[in-house]
C-alpha cells in the first residue's frame, strides 16, 4: 500500500523496475488463512470516514479480550488495515480501496473467530497507563528493536481513526484496554 501510495504522489518514482518489484512481492505473498468472508460482515462505505473509523475501532476493541494470551496482532492490524483503506479512499483511490474490501471482510471474519487452539500463545503486555502521546511511552518502548514497527504503526493508525471517528465514548472504552496493544 505504501509503495502504491508513493507512486501515486510521485509518479516519477514508478519506474518499470520498481512497479515490477512490487508486483513480484505481492505475488510472492501466500495467504495465511483464506477462509471466505462472513456475509454478515458489512463495513460502512470508506467515503463515510466517521462511520468506517468507528467500525474499525469497535472491531479492534472487541478483538482485544478475544486474543488475550495470543498477542494483539489481530487488534493492532485491524487498526492499520482499516486506516490504510481510509487513506487510499481519501487520496483519490476509491476504486483501489474498494478492490480491497473483500480482503478486509475476510480479515474481520477471521478476527471475529478468535484464536485457534493451536495458535501460538504470546504473553500479554503488563498493564500500563503509558500512551503513545506521552514522552514516557517513547522513552520506555522506543529503544526496542524487536517489534519497533508496531510501536509506530499501531498508534499512528489508532490516533488517525480516533480523530475521524469523533466518538468520545468509544475513545474512553478503547483507552481502558489500549495498554494491551501499546
Amino acid at each position: 500500500m505504501h509503495a502504491m501510495y508513493t507512486f501515486r504522489r510521485h509518479p516519477e518514482l514508478a519506474t518499470a523496475e520498481r512497479v515490477n518489484g512490487v508486483c513480484r512481492l505481492i505475488q510472492a505473498i501466500k495467504p495465511w488463512r483464506d477462509d471466505p468472508a462472513d456475509p454478515a460482515v458489512q463495513p460502512p462505505e470508506f467515503a463515510d470516514a466517521r462511520q468506517f473509523s468507528r467500525f474499525v475501532l469497535q472491531e479492534a476493541l472487541d478483538a482485544i479480550p478475544r486474543f488475550s494470551g495470543f498477542g494483539q496482532g489481530f487488534a493492532g492490524h485491524m487498526l492499520t488495515f482499516g486506516e490504510a483503506l481510509l487513506q487510499m479512499s481519501g487520496s483519490g483511490g476509491e476504486e483501489w480501496a474498494e478492490s480491497c474490501r473483500p480482503a478486509f471482510c475476510k480479515y474481520v471474519t477471521q478476527t471475529r473467530k478468535g484464536p485457534a487452539s493451536t495458535d501460538r500463545r504470546i504473553a500479554d503486555h503488563s498493564q500500563s497507563d503509558m500512551r503513545p502521546d506521552q514522552l514516557e511511552y517513547w522513552q520506555k518502548r522506543g529503544d526496542r528493536s524487536l517489534g519497533i514497527g508496531h510501536v509506530f504503526k499501531y498508534p499512528a493508525a489508532y490516533y488517525s481513526l480516533l480523530e475521524q471517528a469523533e466518538d468520545p465514548t468509544l475513545e474512553q472504552k478503547f483507552d481502558a484496554l489500549a495498554w494491551q496493544i501499546f
